[in-house]
C-alpha cells in the first residue's frame, strides 16, 4: 500500500482544498476541445457547495429510488438519465420496469434539486480548472451508489478495483463524486483513495463534500471495501465533447 496521506478528514470542514498533478499523455490520444480539455489536471475536494440538507434531501432520492431494487451484491446503482437500477444479479430500465408508479417515488422538486446540484458542481469544477463551464457537457453514467459489506455476486459489486475514469468510461474529462453520507459515522471502510506512485491519498467521505478531479491516469484511484454501515454517494461526470453530453434527468 506504500505510505497513505489524508487529504480531507471527514472532520474538516474545507472551504477548498486542490492539490495540482502533472496531467497524464492519456488526453494526447484524443481530440482537443479548446476552453475544456485539461491543461492544468489534479483533484479537489470542498465543503461549501452543496449543504448538509441538501445532501440529506438527495440521499433520500437515492434511498427511494433504491428502495425498488438493489443488488445481491454490496453495491447496488441508480441512474436517473438511463433509468438503470441494480435488480438481483441484473438491471433493469426503472422507467420502464415501474412506469407511471414513477411519479409516487419521485418529484418534480427531486429533480429540480438534482439539476440545481449538477450546476454548482460543474460551476465549480470550471472555477478550479480555469475553464469554460458552458464548455464542459454533463456525460453518462451519472448514478447514484450504495455501498454495503454484502459479499459481491457479480463482477458489477467489485467496485474496489483500481481503475481510471477516462479508460473505464471514455467520455469522461471530469469526474465529481457528491458525498450523501459519513466516513466512520454511518459506515466503515468506503474511504476514496488516489494511487500515486510515491503514496495513497485519501478522502474521508462526509455529507455534501465534494471530491472532484480530472479523468485521466493522473488519477488512478480505488474505493476501499465497505467494512459496515452503508455508504451512499453520486457520481457527476463532464465531457469537454458536445457528442456525449446528456441532458439533466426529467421526471
Amino acid at each position: 500500500e506504500g505510505v497513505t496521506e489524508v487529504l480531507a478528514r471527514r472532520s474538516d470542514h474545507l472551504q477548498e482544498k486542490f492539490m495540482e498533478v502533472p496531467c497524464s499523455e492519456d488526453y494526447g490520444s484524443h481530440k482537443r476541445f479548446a476552453g475544456c480539455t485539461p491543461r492544468k489536471c489534479g483533484r479537489g475536494v470542498t465543503d461549501a457547495v452543496i449543504t448538509r440538507e441538501e445532501a440529506e434531501r438527495i440521499r433520500r432520492i437515492a434511498e427511494r429510488g433504491l428502495s425498488l431494487g438493489g443488488s445481491d451484491g454490496g453495491a447496488s446503482i441508480l441512474d436517473l438519465h438511463s433509468g438503470a437500477l441494480s435488480l438481483g444479479k441484473h438491471f433493469v430500465n426503472l422507467y420502464r420496469y415501474f412506469g407511471d408508479k414513477i411519479q409516487d417515488i419521485f418529484t418534480e422538486e427531486d429533480f429540480a434539486l438534482y439539476r440545481d446540484v449538477r450546476q454548482r458542481i460543474q460551476q465549480r469544477i470550471a472555477q478550479v480548472f480555469g475553464i469554460s463551464s458552458s464548455a464542459m457537457y454533463l456525460t453518462k453514467p451519472t448514478f447514484f451508489s450504495r455501498m454495503n459489506s454484502t459479499g459481491a455476486k457479480t463482477t458489477h459489486d467489485e467496485y474496489w478495483h483500481p481503475h481510471v475514469d477516462k479508460v473505464t468510461y471514455g467520455s469522461f474529462d471530469y469526474t465529481s463524486l457528491l458525498y450523501l453520507s459519513d466516513y466512520s459515522r454511518d459506515f466503515g471502510g468506503g474511504r476514496f483513495v488516489f494511487m500515486d506512485a510515491d503514496s495513497n491519498k485519501t478522502v474521508e467521505p462526509r455529507a455534501g463534500r465534494v471530491s472532484f478531479f480530472t479523468s485521466g491516469s493522473e488519477n488512478l484511484h480505488r474505493v476501499e471495501r465497505v467494512q459496515w454501515g452503508t455508504r451512499f454517494a453520486i457520481t457527476i461526470s463532464f465531457s469537454c465533447d458536445p457528442q456525449h453530453g446528456i441532458g439533466d434527468p426529467l421526471l
